[in-house]
């Protein structure tokens, strides 16, 4: 009997197998428990667990109005509408300057190279949430008035987001065949040709491996959103949060508004999942 190879040939182990369709059956455990949930009414999801209402599904009180609810309680359409605007410029733009910054890293030669990049390597781990109350008064009236924008926003996650798309750009980047760079040199090609028609196209996995996390965490902000935008340009994450009320009012609405602001995330990364894997298993997180 022959048996199932992998992509380079070696065979695969049946305990790999094993643990890997165990693995996905308890990550999907918790999105199957939501999904249960968001069709149960209040008192029926009070009384008993998700998974009572798969094993007796007759004397399970099944209801709709918990996604009705959502979209008529919250507008949840409009709070879609501002996520998405805030969440493909904060993962285009610091993407877009990383990308420059970790092709100098990488290629370039310039006084204190290493210095900085050990700098950005050092921002990385300083928390955002420090950086809260300074950022209001920079973004507030009494400084540049752009809180409660979209810019505003943008520029934190931009902020935030760009040290360390820099290290896994540079890392990735650093895997790369100097020969075809240094053919490039020598043939006239300036640097901004280089990184735009050979080195962009070859970096390609890890940029969309760090544009699918860098989405997903703009998408799934909070902390942000609540502080630095308006009511009228609040984000789904705001107003999902916004379903449970001061008293724990919404809680039947809670997952059937969580459900639905999974969609678009799942869109993604389901869209970006080859590339994602290959940028991860090429060099994207390798120190």
């Amino acid at each position: 009997m022959s048996r199932r190879l992998m992509k380079d040939g070696r065979p695969l182990s049946p305990f790999s197998i094993v643990v890997m369709a165990l693995l996905a059956l308890l990550w999907s455990i918790p999105t199957l428990g939501l999904l249960v949930t968001s069709f149960r009414s209040r008192d029926d999801a009070a009384t008993s667990g998700w998974w009572s209402a798969l094993f007796n599904p007759f004397g399970t009180d099944w209801t709709t109005s918990n996604y009705s609810g959502v979209w008529t309680g919250q507008d949840f359409s409009s709070g879609f509408i501002n996520s998405i605007v805030v969440a493909i410029p904060a993962t285009i733009i610091p993407i877009m300057f990383a990308a420059f910054a970790a092709y100098a890293f990488t290629f370039m030669d310039f006084p204190f190279k290493e210095f900085f990049f050990l700098i950005i390597i050092a921002v990385m781990v300083v928390p955002i949430q420090v950086a809260f109350q300074p950022m209001l008064d920079i973004l507030g009236p009494r400084g540049l008035g752009i809180s409660g924008s979209y810019i505003g926003v943008w520029l934190l996650h931009t902020g935030f987001g760009m040290p360390l798309c820099i290290y896994v750009l540079r890392n990735y980047m650093s895997t790369l065949p100097t020969s075809v760079v240094e053919s490039a040199k020598i043939d006239g090609a300036t640097h901004f040709q280089t990184f735009w028609k050979l080195v962009a196209p070859m970096s390609i996995p890890a940029i969309a491996a760090f544009a699918t996390l860098q989405f997903l965490w703009v998408w799934n902000d909070l902390l942000v959103a609540k502080l630095f935008l308006n009511s009228a340009n609040t984000t789904v994450i705001v107003k999902l949060q916004q379903l449970l009320g001061t008293q724990g009012q919404g809680q039947e609405l809670l997952t059937a508004g969580a459900f639905i602001s999974i969609i678009i995330p799942m869109i993604v990364f389901v869209a970006l999942q080859r590339y994602m894997v290959r940028g991860m298993t090429s060099g994207a997180v390798k120190g």
